[in-house]
């Protein structure tokens, strides 16, 4: 959680130095004319308070987020029929770029966030909540498959989150040579992608961290969860050389050092990472 919340402070005030300097220019811009962009899986959050036989029937624990398995699946159900659940607009970048936007208060459509959702009332949920806040949406929709949901198991302050990707899992890079996405693309100044999105679509990240690169703007990577760490290892690999910032809490960053084998010191760990190529 702090990871989001360190990055949304940093980039809040990057941008917002920035955006003071671009008012003063008249340069020709783009329709969209905002600096900060988010990729990721849009998710409906599901959440409710259970106890402690909803954890261990699901074989879950708090403070984790995992990729919805078969033996997961039914949690959805059970949360809407045994329960009174709150339904709120995530996805963790989407839920980052909605919260810089706020920051920002300077004016709307700073932020653009991409990603796929059904066609369905789910997704015109998370289109309209976005929007609200501000934030220009420029979604891929998915005729056949779901809009993807999150369930947010609470007890006692802590949350397991149990994330069921679907139509979220179908972004293609083919959706970045739409005309939005390349003015989106081209008008922003960082880029910010969680590691979530890593299971997803390495080549759309890649598509967009190359136009970073070679434009000398700024992306930001976050970690997202230590299953991230061990078990997409080479995706995370490949998009680390691209990051200006890293970001993750204790948890991820042990992990992360257990799996490159830098020691259990996570200053040093924090150091040794930012040597990487």
């Amino acid at each position: 959680m702090w990871s989001s919340v360190f990055f949304i402070a940093v980039v809040a005030i990057n941008i917002g130095s920035y955006f003071m300097e671009s008012k003063s220019k008249k340069a020709k811009m783009s329709k969209f004319e905002g600096v900060l962009m988010g990729m990721g899986n849009p998710l409906l959050d599901i959440s409710a308070t259970v106890g402690q036989d909803v954890l261990d029937k699901y074989e879950v624990k708090l403070d984790t987020a995992i990729l919805a398995e078969e033996k997961h699946l039914p949690v959805y159900k059970e949360l809407m029929e045994k329960y009174n659940p709150d339904f709120i607009a995530g996805g963790a970048t989407q839920n980052s770029i909605r919260v810089a936007q706020w920051m920002l208060k300077e004016k709307k459509d700073q932020t653009a966030f991409m990603g796929c959702v059904g066609n369905d009332e789910y997704g015109q949920t998370l289109e309209q909540c976005a929007s609200k806040d501000g934030v220009l949406v420029h979604y891929m929709k998915d005729e056949t498959t779901p809009t993807g949901t999150c369930a947010a198991l609470i007890k006692g302050g802590e949350r397991s989150l149990i994330a069921n990707l679907a139509a979220a899992n179908n972004f293609k890079p083919t959706h970045l040579e739409t005309d939005k996405a390349k003015e989106i693309i081209e008008s922003a100044k960082y880029y910010y992608i969680a590691g979530f999105f890593l299971t997803v679509s390495v080549e759309s990240l890649v598509k967009v961290t190359e136009h970073a690169l070679a434009n000398n703007k700024v992306f930001l990577l976050n970690l997202s969860a230590p299953f991230i760490v061990d078990f997409f290892s080479d995706q995370l690999a490949t998009a680390l050389e691209y990051a200006d910032f890293l970001f993750g809490n204790e948890s991820e960053a042990a992990g992360f050092a257990k799996k490159h084998d830098l020691g259990e010191d996570l200053k040093e760990v924090a150091l040794k990472v930012a040597a990487m190529p």
